[in-house]
């Protein structure tokens, strides 16, 4: 299937019939049971997470991605479409943990559940079960930044940390859950929902008003961007959204602030 990394709902219907197209609502279990695009397979947005260790937001280990790909049916060939009912970061951390491994056939549904009412197509409510595959992994190079590589890259003019947590996380205003507020020294701070049109419209706005409004705080795509939240969640829509602004080089800091707040040995700035 040749289907872009973003897609909006009528392209999602035309591809409906094709058998290679694997369908995953990363929706709470009940929403999913309220309604879901027909045909489409409910993942636990949670097994994103490693879920273990004083860390539990990072990635999981390569065992427990290759188990909930196998899950939910997914193998090499296949094209997989992915939305959620949190106005896009799961669908965008599942987008980055596929690049992750190097699955590139992947799209993130614009605009969600109610891009996809909007255009008049209905829901089901059928419990879909998948028939499980075997999908070895293997992590690919270039995708995730930890704390040695944004210190090691931290006053180099090539790279910029993109936290799109809020302004009063970023300041250190607000403290969720860590020691220390404030920022990573040099971090720039662009809210993540400020990349969509509005909560009730959660699809991205155009793409040459987010690309201006971050080159105005120097994010630019010659540059290596590691983009990080609180626990890289909200941060799974910034990498989602650089990408599909054709910024190559990004990467994730899945500790973010969860585990860069809570350590005494970490600069910070306020």
């Amino acid at each position: 299937m040749n289907l872009p990394l973003v897609i909006s709902a009528t392209q999602l219907a035309n591809a409906l019939p094709n058998n290679d197209l694997l369908i995953v609502d990363l929706s709470s279990a009940e929403n999913y049971l309220k309604g879901h695009i027909p045909g489409a397979i409910h993942a636990d947005p949670a097994r994103l997470l490693c879920g273990h260790g004083s860390v539990p937001n990072k990635m999981p280990e390569p065992a427990q991605i290759s188990a909930l790909l196998s899950d939910i049916g997914l193998t090499p060939d296949r094209h997989i479409v992915v939305y959620d009912d949190q106005m896009g970061p799961w669908a965008g951390r599942m987008i980055w943990t596929l690049h992750s491994i190097g699955h590139q056939h992947c799209s993130f549904l614009n605009g969600h559940l109610p891009a996809w009412t909007s255009a008049g197509q209905i829901l089901e409510t059928t419990v879909n079960q998948a028939d499980a595959s075997a999908y070895p992994v293997t992590l690919k190079p270039g995708y995730l930044a930890d704390i040695a590589y944004i210190e090691a890259h931290i006053a180099d003019a090539s790279h910029i940390v993109l936290d799109v947590r809020s302004a009063a996380e970023y300041s250190g205003e607000k403290v969720i859950n860590a020691k220390r507020g404030g920022h990573i020294p040099g971090a720039v701070n662009y809210e993540w929902t400020r990349a969509l049109v509005s909560p009730e419209n959660p699809q991205l706005r155009p793409a040459e008003e987010i690309m201006a409004e971050l080159a105005e705080l120097g994010v630019t795509p010659d540059k290596t961007v590691i983009t990080h939240c609180q626990t890289h969640r909200r941060s799974g829509l910034s990498y989602l959204f650089t990408k599909h602004l054709g910024f190559d080089k990004v990467r994730c800091y899945d500790g973010s602030w969860f585990e860069w707040g809570n350590r005494n040995d970490t600069p910070i700035e306020s």
